[in-house]
């Protein structure tokens, strides 16, 4: 391959790089500023504290019905939202249960002895997760398949890997024909 060739190609990848980058370029940039508030969700105030229960002992424990029920009822009768639950993380370690619900960000931890509310708390990590990966126009749209998140996912994936891809050769053409210039 001639220097040419070499600058030829190295115009082309320019050019795919360039008419690429502009229009990605807001996708990228929440994508890194939402990983980087990710990252350090557990040590801003993103994730609500985890707080400690009155045993750790899970014989001792009230089903897990019971602190549905619990939750479902402060949801609907005292913040008068939605009580579909998303997930219920059991803290076996602190006697706690982390109950979040699917269609608002709220979390409410409940003791599992007592089933009584320890914390209620908005899940802000929950959003910038959301936001980070696309699926908050799901949310907002209420799609039961993630249709935009997988676009917005594929999308994003596929045009960073074109970018590192051709900012590679953009990277290294330069180096290549300098090299060849010495030689000859």
């Amino acid at each position: 391959m001639s220097n040419q060739d070499i600058s030829k190609q190295t115009r082309f990848y320019r050019k795919i790089h360039k008419w690429l980058a502009v229009p990605m370029f807001l996708v990228m940039f929440l994508i890194g500023v939402t990983g980087l508030l990710l990252g350090w969700k557990k040590q801003t105030a993103l994730l609500p504290k985890t707080q400690k229960g009155t045993t750790e002992v899970s014989t001792e424990w009230l089903k897990i019905d019971s602190l549905v029920t619990v939750a479902k009822a402060y949801s609907r009768n005292m913040l008068k939202k939605a009580d579909e639950i998303d997930r219920i993380d059991i803290r076996p370690q602190k006697g706690i249960a982390k109950i979040v619900f699917a269609q608002h960000f709220t979390e409410l931890q409940l003791d599992c002895k007592t089933a009584e509310i320890l914390s209620i708390s908005t899940r802000k990590s929950d959003f910038i997760e959301k936001i980070h990966d696309g699926s908050i126009v799901d949310y907002f749209i209420k799609t039961s398949s993630d249709q935009f998140k997988l676009f917005y996912t594929s999308a994003a994936s596929l045009s960073l890997i074109l970018l590192s891809f051709s900012g590679f050769w953009l990277w290294y053409n330069p180096i290549r024909i300098k090299r060849r210039k010495q030689i000859s």
